[in-house]
């Protein structure tokens, strides 16, 4: 009988490939997943809660006054 051989480098080798395969596929998924609502208009448009930063000519004649 042949029997196999772990040292604790092979569990935490083989824990950590576990743990890169589970989030590679978490987040390739999520890629997906943004790109088919994307193609279908599923997605919400998010408004920016912050305006531009460029200053418009009209906001500093109304600040002058």
């Amino acid at each position: 009988m042949n029997f196999l051989y772990f040292d604790p480098g092979l569990g935490a080798m083989i824990a950590q490939a576990v743990i890169a395969a589970a989030a590679g596929v978490l987040l390739f998924s999520k890629n997906v997943m943004y790109k088919v609502k994307s193609f279908f208009g599923m997605m919400k448009e998010e408004d920016d809660s912050f305006d531009s930063i460029d200053i418009e000519e009209k906001d500093s004649k109304e600040n002058d006054q």
